[in-house]
């Protein structure tokens, strides 16, 4: 099979019929046809067959779709890479980063580094950990912000800011005199918690040390994103373990306060070791990690 093939057989597995499939690929109906007719030519047999006016994969077509699909991947990705090339020589500034980084440390930081090199052209996104390193790794971004380093072989990490983890609550939770105290983990224990996923380096971490209090809080739901649990906990859902650039970010009043034992967290600035160095680069970089610096102390 040619990858044309490929491609065509792909596209009608996903929507059903040739038509799709031509939509999908930006191909005529006609030439989408014309594709699958000749793959079936040079394989010898049916890779279709029609069902109430639906294609349907035979028998064979089910064996021979995981191999194709892996070379499908393949070639999306090879695109994608070609695609991260083409815009990365186009000398535009690419900034991906968490959403909660995205939000409370970007609009304070962006201005600022404008003023210092004004007229050059940037681009924003917002991605979760595992997508900022698959972005890296197929150019389409030049630099990646993240609260946990992935420790890939294939980018260079630099550390912008340390801090510590905290406790957020709905406004007048806890009495006044009391913001300015640690909260034990342990004081955590049959409160309503909104947890971040188990997936996530630091929700697996925070799991940890509440498995080892005598009575762990009430997990009430597990969320991907800090700035989704700091804006459950403004609406008096529960309490919730986040990082100070969420907790001290914009939103909703909530209260906030230092946790015990401390669990460190850092910024974190990703690049592929083969990008060089700038001026742009390193200002932007040294605006991020002052900003942070103050709100993460």
């Amino acid at each position: 099979m040619r990858l044309r093939h490929i491609e065509i057989f792909q596209a009608i597995l996903q929507t059903g019929s040739v038509t799709g499939a031509a939509s999908l690929l930006n191909v005529s109906q006609p030439a989408a046809s014309k594709a699958l007719q000749h793959a079936e030519a040079q394989l010898g047999f049916a890779l279709f067959k029609r069902v109430r006016g639906q294609l349907l994969p035979t028998p064979e077509a089910r064996i021979l779709e995981p191999s194709t699909a892996r070379v499908f991947e393949e070639l999306q990705r090879a695109r994608r890479l070609a695609g991260g090339l083409r815009q990365h020589n186009a000398r535009s500034l690419r900034i991906a980063a968490t959403p909660s980084l995205a939000q409370s440390l970007l609009p304070k930081v962006i201005p600022r580094w404008m003023k210092r090199f004004p007229g050059v052209p940037y681009e924003l996104a917002t991605h979760h950990t595992p997508k900022l390193v698959e972005n890296l790794l197929l150019h389409e971004s030049d630099l990646a912000l993240t609260l946990q380093d992935p420790k890939h072989a294939g980018l260079s990490m630099r550390p912008l800011a340390k801090g510590h983890m905290v406790v957020i609550a709905p406004p007048e939770h806890w009495p006044t005199h009391e913001l300015n105290e640690a909260l034990d983990i342990q004081e955590l224990g049959g409160e309503p918690l909104l947890a971040l996923d188990t997936r996530d380096a630091l929700g697996s971490l925070l799991d940890h040390h509440l498995s080892e209090t005598p009575k762990p809080p009430q997990v009430i739901a597990r969320v991907q994103t800090w700035l989704l649990a700091r804006s459950l906990v403004a609406e008096g859902m529960g309490l919730a373990v986040v990082d100070p650039l969420t907790a001290y970010g914009p939103g909703p009043l909530i209260q906030v306060r230092a946790l015990r034992p401390m669990l460190p967290v850092n910024l974190c600035a990703l690049t592929r070791p083969d990008q060089g160095t700038s001026d742009v680069l390193d200002g932007l970089l040294e605006e991020l990690g002052n900003e942070a610096a103050n709100l993460m102390r």
